[in-house]
């Protein structure tokens, strides 16, 4: 555990830097959009579902396979097809991103071998969730063409909330280790329940992951819902952060719990989702016809889903950040109120940034457009008012 030392001040050199960084991954986050809905576009325009989907039927002249597929081994064949180009093609651009640049800015402890680990690990993962939904969708495409969209937002809907509840146990474990914290940090355990225990949110307890095999940044959450809540810290969080710091750190997640924000979260994304989904109800009936598709569940329609999944997605990015910008300004709020601590908030967010080389002052629109959280700078400011208001 650190000493109890003088309040952070802002790194001059680390800020140009993480500038500089924020800049190179907009530029490779755009271009990657870019690429990615110029190889959809290319499936659609040039026919490449069509043909697939006939070399995949046996029972038309040109087939390739020696037999009838099922409709499901049908989907996931035309999803392989789709998919493994893609992702050959996307994996130097994939790399740099995920492991030179940050190596490069002195954010990764990562090795090769743990990036290919984590990358195996994470298909993997895609795959056992993307399947099941797959092919759920496609099976009420086919039983239900009139329907299908309710049915479908709604099984979507609950998907995600079971799916929020689980990724502490499942999915977060998939990637990280947790223990619980050593006896050394017996004090800021109570300290972190005791917190808890006053903002009336139950917890399971108190754990540590191992952060520092992948990265330097540090970060915390209160993860999970109901009974699997826990409060889980970084290693890199505790190792550099003091605990006047965690805790105000830690009074931030649990506000987002007080002011009930995952379920407000989720009761403005279901009606998204029903509408998401009925505009690909009408966007399919349009294609069946435009695009020559055999039918609403014809997998040629794959292509068109994923681009229509994204666009609208980058649509509506600017709404949904805006939302959560507002929600994090609450947070902050609670947080000061709870710990009456305005000047460990203040030198917790800016060690925040000179750690995780964040940005403290981006442009408007990268903040419109991109941040789910106020700047830093602006969080730092609210702060210091704080405790001008309270003086």
């Amino acid at each position: 555990m650190m000493v109890e030392d003088q309040l952070a001040k802002l790194d001059p050199k680390r800020q140009a830097r993480a500038k500089e960084y924020a800049s190179i991954r907009r530029r490779l986050m755009l271009l990657n959009l870019m690429l990615g809905g110029a190889y959809l576009l290319l499936w659609l325009l040039l026919g490449w579902g069509a043909w697939v989907r006939h070399a995949l039927n046996s029972q038309v002249s040109g087939g390739l396979l020696p037999f009838q597929p099922h409709w499901i081994l049908q989907l996931l064949l035309f999803t392989a097809a789709l998919a493994i180009p893609w992702s050959l093609f996307d994996l130097p651009l994939s790399f740099y991103s995920t492991y030179t640049l940050p190596h490069r800015y002195d954010l990764s402890n990562q090795t090769v071998r743990g990036w290919v680990t984590d990358q195996v690990k994470a298909t993997l993962l895609s795959m056992l969730i993307g399947t099941p939904l797959l092919i759920g969708m496609f099976a009420l495409l086919r039983s239900a063409p009139m329907t299908w969209w309710l049915l479908g937002a709604g099984g979507y809907s609950l998907f995600a909330i079971v799916l929020t509840a689980l990724a502490p146990l499942i999915l977060m474990p998939f990637f990280y280790t947790f223990t619980p914290l050593s006896e050394s940090y017996e004090g800021l355990e109570e300290r972190l329940l005791r917190l808890s225990e006053r903002a009336g949110t139950f917890v399971q307890g108190v754990f540590t992951f191992d952060m520092s095999r992948r990265t330097r940044a540090a970060n915390a959450a209160l993860a999970g819902l109901g009974r699997s809540r826990r409060i889980i810290l970084g290693d890199t969080l505790l190792e550099q952060f003091t605990d006047d710091e965690i805790e105000t750190i830690l009074a931030h997640e649990l506000a987002h719990h007080v002011h009930r924000d995952i379920p407000l979260g989720i009761a403005t994304q279901v009606p998204l989702t029903f509408g998401l989904f009925f505009l690909l109800h009408l966007v399919l009936g349009w294609a069946v016809t435009t695009l020559n598709l055999q039918s609403i569940s014809d997998p040629a329609s794959l292509p068109l889903l994923a681009l229509l999944f994204s666009g609208l997605g980058l649509i509506t990015l600017p709404l949904s950040n805006a939302w959560s910008r507002w929600r994090e300004r609450l947070a902050d709020r609670y947080a000061l109120a709870a710990t009456q601590k305005p000047e460990a908030f203040i030198s917790a967010m800016t060690r925040l940034a000179n750690q995780n080389l964040a940005d403290v002052d981006p442009e408007p629109w990268v903040v419109y457009l991109l941040h789910s959280h106020p700047p830093l700078r602006q969080r730092i400011q609210y702060a210091r008012n704080w405790v001008a208001l309270r003086e």
